[in-house]
């Protein structure tokens, strides 16, 4: 049996092993649960609060690099071919031309590179799940200043004001809670595994 998913990620872990089906299954899975994340939103301007850093970030460690970020370019195509996955229920390629795109297109970078510390092993202690999640969600903040500043022509403090720092205590809750649940997902992982022994 080809396996698809390594087991130094919680889930590769939990459900090894994994053939095709599971993966696909798993990949679209978490395509919808970042979908679900998107309609958590606080309209407060041209972008909206959401549970998207938390969702994508968690995406990442829990699949690993490859399968976290073929996760979150599911989700942008199901989003982009018109399903209603974005923020507000919105659903287009309008979508990733607005205030957002920056935002968005940035999700599979942002869980590949959180996948990858997870892979080394970052998920298994708060800390390391903080430092992995902040950098993750750092990349979101980053492509979506960028696309202001860039795709809307917004200077580099406009940009900030508007699409950086609304979010940042956010983003600092969200961070604690996804690395709050890595290690113990491991803990309880490794107690399971001890008991059938």
């Amino acid at each position: 049996m080809t396996s698809y998913a390594k087991a130094d990620t919680l889930i590769g872990a939990a459900l090894s092993p994994m053939d095709m089906t599971r993966t696909v299954s798993i990949v679209i899975a978490f395509s919808l649960f970042n979908a679900l994340a998107a309609q958590i939103a606080i309209p407060i301007g041209p972008v909206p609060i959401t549970m998207q850093t938390f969702a994508v970030t968690l995406t990442g460690a829990l699949l690993g690099s490859q399968l976290g970020a073929a996760a979150l370019i599911a989700y942008l195509i199901e989003g982009a071919v018109g399903l209603p996955f974005f923020a507000g229920g919105t659903g287009g390629l309008g979508v990733l031309l607005g205030p957002s795109a920056g935002y968005l297109v940035s999700f599979p970078a942002a869980a590949f590179i959180t996948g990858a510390f997870a892979e080394h092993g970052w998920d298994r202690r708060f800390l390391t799940s903080i430092a992995a999640m902040a950098i993750g969600s750092a990349v979101i903040l980053l492509g979506g200043w960028a696309w202001l500043m860039v795709g809307l022509q917004a200077t580099a403090l406009g940009a900030f004001k508007v699409g950086v720092a609304p979010f940042l205590i956010g983003d600092v809750i969200k961070i604690l809670l996804a690395a709050a649940v890595l290690p113990t997902g491991w803990a309880l992982l490794k107690r399971k595994a001890s008991g059938s022994k």
